[in-house]
């Protein structure tokens, strides 16, 4: 497999090693990135590396590629899409798919009104063996009518200083710290729910990596280096307490679903405590899922025997497998074997609902979504 590379950056260089790693011959016909920062993994994978063109366009035009993927910083995705949309090659796109509420009605409106070669977009736990076997619970009915979800995303010392290093720390780059780190959470807490949020507040702000609160001691108890741990990347900031991060470091949402299902949302990146959890309560049901450790338990209400539980299998920087998982189902969507499990629309959808979660942190009011609905429908075409 031919793959054109536009924005060779650390995750890109990630999906493509998982790509190896699930059995595909890959490799990189070619790339476009003016710091490609995800150029050694690759290397050091034994994966081979092509031409490098100076500009999307010209990979676009140049290059033979059996497969375009976008893996450039978030306020490049939209003009990068709509370039490789153009061209006949299935794309890939790194999540989120766009950054802003215009691009996701621009993007729906064209993947709606022409030809264009197929979209996947890389919601990563889509394809995890626990996110796809709470699906098949809740819709097989086990949970009963879904009455309210309580979900968590609290990140180690190293991962949110990462964050607060990486252009991720700018609205302007990144969007901001819940649309390029948990939009897929929301994708499927959405599907989930089984409809699409109505009304959302949310409170968050810089509470964590700012100077007036940078601690004495950098380094963890045993030694270990606590903020500098991962490579900062393209335009990296040298210190997570003293950049210019306007994104927020902590926030906490809650959503009114159309049907009246209700979400409780909390997010932290500097955690000693590491968690990624969705507690979901129904009529008849339970259901636990420690994302993090790859567990799942659920019972009914009336049961008295043992819940159910599940140990799936860890493993460290993949999501829990969830990237080969990811890559399988991209070569058997490429293949015409399956679907692939998220569609560019649900994505748009999942980024639309972290944008109204943003609103309404920034503007310190409930958002009604009933507006952006309406707009990304028009766009879609849907009556």
């Amino acid at each position: 497999m031919k793959v054109g590379v536009i924005g060779l950056g650390q995750r890109i260089a990630a999906v493509v090693s998982a790509l190896k790693a699930a059995g595909a011959d890959v490799e990189v016909s070619g790339y476009a990135d003016p710091a490609p920062v995800g150029l050694d993994r690759l290397k050091e994978e034994g994966i081979p590396v092509g031409e490098a063109y100076k500009s999307a366009e010209e990979l676009l035009t140049a290059g033979e590629h059996d497969l375009v993927m976008i893996g450039s910083p978030n306020h490049l995705h939209a003009e990068h899409l709509m370039l490789a949309l153009y061209g006949a090659k299935p794309v890939f796109a790194e999540k989120p798919v766009v950054r802003t509420e215009n691009e996701s009605y621009a993007l729906a409106q064209r993947l709606s009104s022409e030809e264009t070669p197929p979209l996947f977009v890389g919601l990563v736990l889509r394809s995890a063996p626990i996110a796809r076997e709470i699906l098949s619970i809740v819709r097989e009915g086990h949970l009963g009518q879904i009455v309210s979800i309580d979900a968590t995303e609290h990140l180690p010392p190293e991962h949110g200083a990462y964050l607060a290093r990486n252009w991720r720390r700018k609205r302007e780059w990144g969007g901001s710290f819940l649309l390029d780190k948990v939009c897929h959470d929301f994708d499927i807490l959405s599907e989930i729910a089984g409809g699409r949020p109505q009304r959302i507040v949310s409170f968050g702000g810089r509470g964590i990596f700012r100077p007036d609160r940078e601690p004495a001691a950098r380094a963890y108890s045993d030694g270990s280096t606590a903020f500098e741990t991962w490579p900062g990347g393209w335009e990296a900031a040298a210190d997570a307490f003293a950049s210019d991060m306007d994104v927020t470091d902590h926030q906490t949402a809650l959503i009114e679903y159309v049907n009246g299902v209700q979400l409780a949302f909390h997010a932290n990146t500097c955690s000693a405590l590491r968690e990624r959890r969705w507690y979901v309560a129904g009529t008849e049901g339970t259901l636990i899922a420690d994302i993090d450790r790859n567990t799942l338990m659920w019972r009914r209400h009336l049961e008295r025997t043992a819940p159910y539980r599940r140990q799936f299998p860890i493993s460290d920087h993949d999501h829990n497998g969830g990237d080969v998982a990811m890559a399988r189902d991209l070569v058997a969507a490429l293949k015409d074997e399956s679907a692939f499990p998220v569609t560019p629309f649900q994505a748009i959808e999942a980024g639309l609902t972290v944008m109204a979660i943003d609103k309404a942190q920034a503007m310190g009011q409930v958002v009604d979504c009933t507006a952006i609905w309406d707009t990304l429908d028009t766009a879609m075409k849907v009556a």
